[in-house]
C-alpha cells in the first residue's frame, strides 16, 4: 500500500480524496495556487505545497510542477481528481517515468478512451451498441453530407476531443450543414486544438445514463449500477440520480454487462464510467468512457456502501476486486451547488462567503471546502458544494433534498440552492419524466421566490 498520496487537484474533490486517506492510513500532499492558499484541502491534508499562480496552466495543469511537488515530499502515488490531469495521457506517462504510480488510468487507456472517435470503433469491436454514424473521423464536409443522408437526419457533429458541450452542433437537416460544420470545427479549435469531428445519428428524447465501473490489475471488471445525469445545462450536469427512475431490472443488467464488457476489452484499470444514451424505447447506446472518478460518485456510494476512492487506491495499490456488482439498496440524490445566479441565467458569481450553514439531518451528506469567511475565487469551475441525500424511496428522498436545501444557507454570493428548491417542486421532476431536454423549457422567471430569507 502507498505511504504517502499527492493529490494533484483542489476544493471539494481534494478534500475528499485526504479523507479516504487518512482512514487507510496513508499520508497526504496537498497542492494549490495561490488563489487557494485559504483552502480547507490546504489545511486538513499532511503537507502542502504551492505550486504557482491562479492561472491553472500554471499551476493544477502544470505537470512539471507537479512532479517537483511529488519528488520533494517523497510521495509515491498521485491521485488526480477529476478535471484537470485526470485524463490526461501525458501526465499519466510521466508519472509512470518518474516511478510515481498515477492513481488512474493507463496512458494507453487514456489515448483509446479520450479520444471520442477511437473510442467508439473500441467499444464496437467489443460489440457494446453504439450510435449509427460515421467510422472515425470526418475526412471533409461532403463525407458528412454522405452520412447523414444515408442514416436521416438530425445528426449530430461532435469534436472528438470535445467536452462540456463545445464543439457539438445538432444538425435538422441538409441545408444547415455547412453552417453547423463551419461552427463546430471553430469552437473545437478554438478550445481544444483539434477540430476534428465526427457524426452520428442525434438521438431524440435521449436519457443520459451512465455505469459506474471498476477494473483491477487483472483484467476484470465490476460495475456499481446506474446514474442518471439527464438534467443538464448546456451539456453540464446539475442534479444526478441512483437509481434512475426510468430504469427497469432488464435494462439495468443489459447495461451494466455491456459497460462490464467494455471495460473488459480494454483491460481497464480503475475507477471509470461507461456513458450512454437511453432513447425513448429503451433502447442504448455509448456516447463515451470517463477514465476517472465522477463528480457524482457519492450517490453510488451512498445506495451501495461502497467508497469508491478507496477503492480506487486499492486497485492502484494491486489489491485484486471482489469481482462482485453492486445494485442499489436505497435511492439517492445529487445537487450541485454553483456559485452562479440562476436568475441571471446563471451568471458567475464568486466572492466572499459572509455567512455558511450546512444541511444535516439522517441521510444527507454535504461535500463541499468551503466555510464562513471564505472566498470563492473567480479562476476555477464554480461548483462549490454537493448536497447527497439519500432515502428508502425516490420520494423520500426528494422531499429530504428540499428539506436540506431549505436549510443551506449560503450568504456574500448567488448559489444555485433557489434553482433546486424549484427543480424538486416541478411536478415532471417528481413523475421522473425528463431527458435532457428537460432545462430547454424549465421556466426560471420565478426564481427569486425560491431564494432562502
Amino acid at each position: 500500500m502507498f505511504k504517502k498520496i499527492l493529490i494533484a487537484n483542489r476544493g471539494e474533490i481534494a478534500l475528499r480524496v485526504i479523507r479516504s486517506c487518512r482512514e487507510m492510513g496513508i499520508s497526504t500532499v496537498a497542492v494549490y495556487s495561490t488563489a487557494d492558499k485559504d483552502s480547507l484541502h490546504v489545511r486538513f491534508a499532511d503537507e502542502a505545497v504551492c505550486i504557482g499562480p491562479p492561472a491553472s496552466g500554471s499551476s493544477y495543469l502544470s505537470i512539471p510542477n507537479l512532479i517537483a511537488a511529488a519528488e520533494i515530499t517523497n510521495a509515491d502515488a498521485i491521485h488526480p481528481g477529476y478535471g484537470f490531469l485526470s485524463e490526461n495521457a501525458e501526465f499519466s506517462r510521466v508519472c509512470e517515468e518518474y516511478g510515481i504510480k498515477f492513481i488512474g488510468a493507463s496512458p494507453k487507456m487514456i489515448g483509446k478512451m479520450g479520444d471520442k472517435a477511437t473510442a467508439k470503433a473500441t467499444m464496437q469491436e467489443a460489440g457494446v451498441p453504439t450510435v449509427p454514424g460515421s467510422d472515425g473521423l470526418l475526412d471533409s464536409i461532403e463525407q458528412g453530407l454522405k452520412i447523414a443522408d444515408e442514416i436521416g437526419y438530425p445528426v449530430i457533429l461532435k469534436a472528438t476531443a470535445g467536452g462540456g458541450g463545445k464543439g457539438m452542433r445538432i444538425v435538422q437537416g441538409k441545408s444547415g450543414f455547412k453552417k453547423a460544420w463551419d461552427d463546430a470545427r471553430r469552437e473545437s479549435g478554438a478550445s481544444f486544438g483539434n477540430d476534428a469531428l465526427y457524426l452520428e445519428k442525434f438521438v431524440e428524447e435521449p436519457r443520459h445514463i451512465e455505469i459506474q465501473i471498476v477494473g483491477d490489475q487483472r483484467g476484470r471488471a465490476c460495475h456499481l449500477s446506474e446514474r442518471d445525469c439527464s438534467i443538464q445545462r448546456r451539456h453540464q450536469k446539475l442534479l444526478e440520480e441512483t437509481p434512475s427512475p426510468f430504469m427497469t431490472d432488464e435494462l439495468r443488467q443489459k447495461m451494466g454487462q455491456a459497460a462490464i464488457k467494455g471495460a473488459e476489452a480494454i483491460g481497464y484499470e480503475g475507477a471509470g464510467t461507461i456513458e450512454f444514451l437511453v432513447d425513448k424505447h429503451r433502447n442504448f447506446y455509448f456516447m463515451e468512457m470517463n477514465t476517472r472518478i465522477q463528480v457524482e460518485h457519492p450517490i453510488t456510494e451512498e445506495v451501495t456502501s461502497f467508497d469508491l476512492i478507496k477503492e480506487q487506491i486499492k486497485v492502484a495499490a494491486g489489491i485484486e476486486l471482489s469481482g462482485k456488482n453492486y445494485y442499489p439498496m436505497l435511492h439517492a440524490i445529487e445537487c450541485r451547488i454553483n456559485a452562479e445566479d440562476p436568475a441571471n441565467g446563471f451568471r458567475p458569481s464568486p466572492g466572499r462567503i459572509t455567512n455558511l450553514h450546512m444541511p444535516g439531518g439522517h441521510g444527507v451528506r454535504i461535500d463541499s471546502h468551503i466555510y464562513a469567511g471564505y472566498s470563492i475565487p473567480p479562476n476555477y469551475d464554480s461548483m462549490i458544494a454537493k448536497v447527497i441525500v439519500s432515502g428508502q424511496t425516490r420520494l423520500e428522498a426528494i422531499t429530504r433534498m428540499k428539506r436540506a436545501l431549505s436549510e443551506f444557507v449560503i450568504e456574500g454570493i448567488k448559489t444555485t440552492i433557489p434553482f433546486h428548491i424549484k427543480l424538486m417542486d416541478d411536478p415532471q421532476f417528481q413523475e421522473g419524466n425528463f431527458t435532457t431536454a428537460f432545462m430547454n423549457t424549465f421556466d426560471l422567471s420565478d426564481i427569486k421566490e425560491y431564494e432562502i430569507i
